[in-house]
């Protein structure tokens, strides 16, 4: 096991990880990321762990992907002799360590199931967990509340005891008939048995005899004049029909199946288990996660997470064909599935079996479609916002927002910055940070001026795109500070509305106009929810942004009162070592390469100690 630390801020720390990268083998295996902190985040497994570990640190890559790469500081790698034992230790590896990125990945669902349990006096039972207590579990179901009503009607049918502890007398359950009384009167374990199968035979596909036999009984009391037992036989009929509903799609062989398909779009994936019993396909469930590796090698780490959660096994699992991109080929992934899980593992090329596959595929890509499609149904809806807000503020094609907001504490380290919204959706890459140079104090007048000359006097000369909206954050005094730079010096005639927040700090009323007036939007409305989220993100943003100058200043204070260091030292020393911390950590000997003498980096680590009480 090896790790190397990763700082992209710092050039010797890059040229150390280049060389670390160099040194992976070109073997199977695990690797493990971690954040700063040293927790596990992500746990993955490679054919070639070399090509696949340095593929995080070159090229692009998805939305979702950055942000798991963003975050890594750190990883370790285990070698394996094969590509399936890596299989093997990832699974055992995210269960050990729960990675969160890797939680995204499973599904977190444990799915119930129907229990017959192993005792003198056995009852039914639902339950999240298998164990080894030979009893007698069903399942997994998908739908819980599928399971409650299976056993309710089992509860009706077999009366097996109810009561977790035998009480003294028979209870209510034996005065309604779903319970044999084992408390109070003697049971042949014959009986028991007699249920036991028949239940078996109920969950395992055959409702068919149950319900002949249903009907039967039913025309027999009804021959008899028993109308009231007729009527109980017909509604246990009815709830078998209710509840095992026929499918379309079975299969003559009646075998219990899990048919597996899944589709991948836009850095997301989605699984689609069809649950196939006696040959009939009785339940099916979908999940959706992102994904951050090799498609079908993802895949197949959901199906080994899956089975270790859930290890109820059918007779034969169905599997897509895999892609042609995959670490792993189809009679490999069958062979060693169906080694560890002692099931038939099959993936169908052709005929019905593959119908069924292609079924399931078509399902998951269905998840995918619907979710997209309410994004951009989500994504319509901010178009909307934005052009009611237009009419509102009386702009006819209201596409472009650029909002400002000022940060400063008590006049320190004053910032500004601009998000910009299109169609109602923030555009990121056109965010701007601005350090404020020409106003002293804490003046928001001041610092509105200063940002918006600088703005759109750079845009101007750019020739860069001009906003339909300008927003600020504040009321009549910001509004009117903008409005006189924009009209007054640079003779641009943009709307500027102005966003004032409530005690709670929360967006309260829009401003706008020439002298501002207040203008009335309902806060139930699309249009109030879109200011809301601007003025939340450009907080945001400069809230950030003042933080990051903030810590900036005080580690360039603390250098700056050593004697001995300019500007000019400072700097190097901090794109040298990278930090504060790194260089108070420093011997003498590492100033060396910086020209720094012993005497001068003995005061500068000595200052440093000092200064946070490290002796």
């Amino acid at each position: 096991m090896t790790s190397f630390q990763h700082n992209p801020t710092n050039t010797a720390v890059k040229e150390h990880i280049r060389n670390k990268l160099a040194l992976l083998p070109d073997r199977p295996g695990c690797y493990l990321m971690k954040n700063s902190e040293g927790v596990i985040i992500y746990v993955g497994k490679a054919k070639i762990l070399k090509n696949r570990v340095r593929s995080y640190f070159t090229g692009s890559h998805n939305a979702k992907t950055q942000k798991l790469v963003s975050e890594i500081a750190d990883f370790e790698f285990i070698t394996t002799d094969s590509n399936m034992e890596a299989l093997i230790l990832e699974c055992n590896l995210i269960k050990q360590h729960h990675p969160r990125y890797n939680v995204l990945l499973k599904d977190d669902k444990t799915f119930p199931y129907i229990k017959i349990t192993n005792e003198k006096h056995p009852k039914l039972e639902i339950t999240r967990r298998v164990t080894k207590d030979k009893a007698k579990y069903f399942g997994p179901y998908p739908n819980a509340y599928a399971a409650q009503q299976t056993k309710k009607l089992l509860d009706r049918l077999y009366p097996l005891r109810k009561c977790g502890k035998l009480p003294d007398k028979v209870c209510l359950y034996y005065h309604l008939g779903q319970c044999i009384a084992p408390c109070e009167f003697p049971v042949e374990q014959s009986q028991y048995d007699d249920m036991i199968t028949q239940i078996t035979r109920f969950l395992n596909g055959g409702e068919d005899s149950v319900r002949q036999e249903l009907e039967r009984k039913m025309e027999q009391a009804a021959e008899g004049l028993e109308f009231e037992k007729a009527k109980e036989y017909r509604d246990q009929i009815v709830a078998i029909d209710t509840i095992m509903q026929k499918q379309k799609i079975t299969l003559n062989d009646a075998l219990d199946r899990d048919i597996f398909g899944y589709a991948v779009d836009k850095g997301w994936m989605s699984v689609q288990i069809m649950y196939m019993r006696k040959g009939k396909l009785i339940e099916r469930h979908g999940t959706a996660f992102p994904y951050y590796g090799d498609e079908y090698d993802d895949f197949m780490s959901f199906i080994t997470q899956y089975y270790s959660d859930n290890p109820a096994l059918p007779r034969q699992i169905l599997l897509p064909i895999p892609h042609e991109s995959s670490s792993m080929k189809g009679e490999e992934i069958a062979t060693w599935l169906q080694e560890w899980l002692k099931v038939k593992v099959v993936i169908p090329q052709r005929g019905q079996k593959s119908e069924i596959v292609a079924l399931a595929v078509q399902n998951a890509q269905n998840v995918l479609d619907e979710k997209f499609k309410l994004i951009e149904r989500d994504q319509e809806r901010s178009v909307v916002a934005a052009s009611n807000l237009g009419k509102a503020l009386g702009i006819d094609n209201l596409r472009r927002i650029e909002a400002f907001d000022n940060s400063n504490i008590q006049g320190s380290n004053p910032v500004s910055a601009m998000v910009v919204f299109t169609d109602g959706k923030p555009d990121r890459k056109e965010y701007r940070k601005y350090k404020v140079k020409g106003v002293e104090g804490p003046d928001d007048y001041g610092t509105m001026r200063e940002v918006i000359r600088r703005r759109y006097e750079r845009v101007l000369k750019e020739g860069s795109q001009l906003p339909d909206l300008i927003v600020v954050d504040g009321g009549k005094g910001q509004i009117s500070a903008a409005q006189e730079i924009l009209q007054d010096e640079l003779n641009l005639f943009i709307p500027v509305c102005g966003l004032v927040k409530d005690e709670k700090h929360r967006t309260a009323e829009l401003m706008s106009g020439d002298p501002p007036q207040i203008v009335p939007l309902a806060r139930d409305s699309q249009e109030f929810y879109l200011l809301q989220r601007i003025q939340d993100e450009v907080h945001r943003f400069a809230i950030t942004f003042h933080r990051q100058q903030r810590a900036k200043s005080m580690v360039e204070s603390k250098l700056d009162a050593i004697p001995g260091i300019g500007e000019k030292r400072r700097n190097q020393l901090l794109k040298h070592f990278g930090s504060l911390k790194k260089i108070k950590e420093a011997e003498v000997e590492d100033f060396k390469p910086l020209g720094i003498g012993e005497k001068l980096a003995a005061t500068i680590v000595a200052a440093l100690r000092e200064d946070t009480g490290d002796h």
